[in-house]
């Protein structure tokens, strides 16, 4: 089974009810097509051209200090850019509290994004081609016990569609490869740790996501011929997955805004459907710690 696409409607949608959080734990997209996230006269200038000075992918927010990180332009554009990424933030948590109510309170809001380049389509090393489809996993930020929950919204001003490939279901995939993945070492884990090469100890699952994020990159057969349907997201259009759990290459698309969050698989609705659960059904035992 693809990843299903599930457009939700505000005048549609009950935010009371449990439907879109099962929805979205057992791995759908949802796609909201009529949330208002509109840019004033000013804001306007950063879907007209890039304000970011090239050095990361991405320009970015994090943290109480929301500090801009890779922005270009005056002291003002500067600012004001900062500020529409604040302004964003607030908007995901809004979608939270509104849409997702179980979740009030229980996701903490990392990285906030702006994008307004291309999908980088240079001949990239294969582990960081990101039009070929992957699960969202951290080499130097261990996730452990915790899930990694996305909100993007396109705010292209030419019309042009974000456009997004889905694959399988999680599990289905995981059967391919997990019995191809070396074996986790906790010495290992440690030692990179105590090295300050990662912010934390990698626990088995973060060993093993890391390792079918690789595996899946790497092989082209699989990336041609495995379950997968094209989804293109509309300027205007806010989508929301668990980006863990759903397979997806990112395959066109500039101008779009990001909010990553943090969940602990304790606090979903139903933690057996996280993929720290999968992957420890399918190996026959809790995974290590």
């Amino acid at each position: 089974m693809i990843s299903p696409i599930l457009p939700v409607s505000r005048s549609e949608a009950n935010p009371g009810a449990s439907g879109l959080v099962e929805a979205l734990e057992s791995g759908s997209v949802l796609v909201f097509r009529d949330l208002d996230f509109p840019l004033d006269a000013f804001e306007r200038r950063f879907v007209e051209r890039p304000f970011a000075d090239g050095k990361a992918k991405n320009v970015s927010i994090r943290g109480e200090s929301a500090a801009l990180k890779g922005g270009a332009g005056s002291d003002e554009e500067q600012a004001r850019l900062r500020a529409l990424l604040v302004r964003y933030r607030h908007f995901a948590q809004d979608l939270i509290d509104t849409y997702l109510p179980a979740y009030t309170g229980k996701v903490t809001l990392a990285g906030t994004s702006y994008r307004p380049f291309d999908v980088d389509k240079r001949k990239l090393s294969w582990r960081r081609d990101d039009t070929r489809m992957h699960v969202d996993a951290f080499p130097s930020n261990p996730i452990g016990e915790r899930r990694i929950l996305r909100i993007f919204r396109n705010i292209n001003a030419e019309g042009q569609t974000r456009h997004w490939r889905v694959g399988e279901a999680f599990g289905d995939m995981a059967e391919k490869f997990l019995p191809k993945l070396p074996g986790y070492s906790g010495l290992s884990a440690s030692l990179l740790a105590a090295l300050k090469i990662t912010k934390a100890k990698r626990s088995e699952y973060d060993h093993l996501m890391l390792h079918l994020h690789d595996a899946l990159k790497r092989d082209l057969d699989y990336q041609a011929r495995a379950p997968q349907a094209d989804v293109h997201f509309h300027p205007g259009e806010t989508w929301v997955t668990f980006s863990d759990l759903v397979m997806h290459g990112a395959m066109g698309g500039r101008y779009m805004l990001e909010q990553t969050g943090y969940l602990a698989v304790a606090d979903q609705a139903d933690p057996e459907k996280a993929p720290q659960r999968i992957l420890a059904k399918k190996l026959g035992r809790p995974l290590k710690h």
